[in-house]
């Protein structure tokens, strides 16, 4: 079987059940699996499906949210810079908000600042940040949500309301002109809490959540002070944001937040 009928016949079986194994396409179609898996890289940089840990998902975002464990493998190295312009931001004694998901998980690796106070619903940030000596960790509680391993609800958004941060990094599953967006309404309510209490707010996502919407929104464009994402971002997307004030930050020492000296 040629490739592009490989390929035909993995966007047939998506179209039916949503998810599929590498394994289980490698025994269906008979090749190996690094064939199927060089299949599903390539057909995720086309923008035909979704590439996760052990196979891919439908494009279907609206329906299907990716889990912690089929993201934390994707855009590893974006996440990871990312992370480090965060943590960049993050002076000596800041209170910082975390929000869950793989890019925060990336932020945590990379505070160096000295007697920080991070607020968290992540165990996974939790579990990063619990032997580093100088952050002085607070965990929300809440209902959580195994899918995204993100505590949220009722008690999560009360334990936040007792607070008043200095900065907040926030995930995101989707973002356009229009906004920033997530499948889910009550870990969106979650987030909307985290942006609430923040004198100063960012989202951090890769370039590949541009241009998908989702269910529920967690903010417009404006609703945030910026957002920290990688070089891939297109050049449209962040000339409309510095005509309407909002920093971007692709890159070390290219653009910083207006508010604040660094």
């Amino acid at each position: 079987m040629f490739a592009e009928e490989r390929k035909r016949e993995i966007l047939r079986l998506l179209n039916i059940q949503k998810k599929v194994k590498t394994l289980e396409l490698s025994q269906l179609l008979n090749v190996s699996e690094p064939t199927i898996r060089r299949d599903i890289n390539e057909m995720d940089e086309q923008g035909l499906l979704v590439r996760t840990h052990g196979g891919a998902i439908a494009l279907d975002l609206s329906e299907m949210e990716p889990s912690f464990s089929d993201k934390i493998e994707r855009f590893n190295q974006e996440k990871n810079d990312i992370g480090i312009l965060a943590a960049g931001l993050i002076k000596d004694h800041d209170t910082v908000v975390l929000d869950s998901g793989t890019t925060t998980v990336a932020i945590a690796k990379n505070i160096k600042a000295k007697q920080v106070t991070v607020i968290t619903n992540s165990l996974d940030v939790a579990a990063v940040l619990q032997d580093n000596q100088e952050v002085d960790l607070i965990v929300t509680g809440g209902q959580m949500r195994w899918n995204t391993r993100a505590m949220v609800g009722s008690l999560a958004e009360k334990a936040l309301s007792g607070f008043r941060v200095n900065l907040a990094f926030i995930g995101t599953n989707g973002f356009t002109e229009k906004g920033f967006m997530t499948p889910n309404m009550v870990e969106a309510q979650t987030k909307k809490k985290m942006i609430d209490i923040a004198d100063r707010s960012f989202v951090v996502a890769d370039s590949s959540k541009y241009g998908k919407s989702q269910l529920c929104v967690i903010a417009e464009l404006s609703g945030v002070n910026g957002i920290i994402s990688d070089e891939k971002l297109p050049t449209a997307f962040i000339a409309h944001c510095e005509q309407n004030e909002i920093d971007v930050i692709v890159k070390v020492g290219e653009t910083f937040d207006r508010n604040r000296n660094t």
